[in-house]
């Protein structure tokens, strides 16, 4: 079943977001596939937010690949930017596996540089630009 939500802006992550983690539930694999601009990074923010890790904790892990940050739950939650990565072993040498197998959520920007990596299980969402500036996300379930 596809599902959609609308991002009408910015003052619309908040309400995005918490959308977002109710329809997908207790999945822990989330992998986002967009262009560069389309808000990856702005969106998982927003998801951080909505699950009380602090604001001005998030950051997009563009060099470090990944970063673990605090739910107001005390759980880890891993955010990756395999964005940089031009081996499948690069992702591999950072302890991938351990990551995507601990059961905490795990949130991907450019899942498309280590797919042949990822669990059949990970949740496919897309980030479409609408011509209004707005932000379609989608994704089968």
């Amino acid at each position: 079943m596809k599902k959609q939500i609308q991002i009408a802006g910015l003052e619309d992550l908040e309400r995005a977001a918490g959308e977002f983690l109710e329809a997908i539930g207790g999945q822990t694999l989330v992998a986002f596939y967009a262009p560069m601009g389309a808000g990856k990074t702005t969106f998982i923010t927003a998801v951080c937010k909505a699950l009380g890790v602090q604001e001005d904790a998030v950051s997009s892990p563009t060099f470090a690949i990944v970063n673990e940050y605090r739910t107001k739950a005390g759980l880890p939650l891993f955010h990756f930017d395999f964005y940089r990565i031009e081996r499948l072993e690069e992702a591999l040498d950072i302890g991938l596996y351990d990551y995507l197998d601990s059961g905490f959520l795990c949130l991907m920007e450019w899942p498309e540089n280590i797919e042949g990596l990822l669990p059949e299980e990970t949740l496919k969402v897309t980030i479409a630009v609408n011509a209004d500036s707005s932000r379609t996300l989608s994704w089968e379930s």
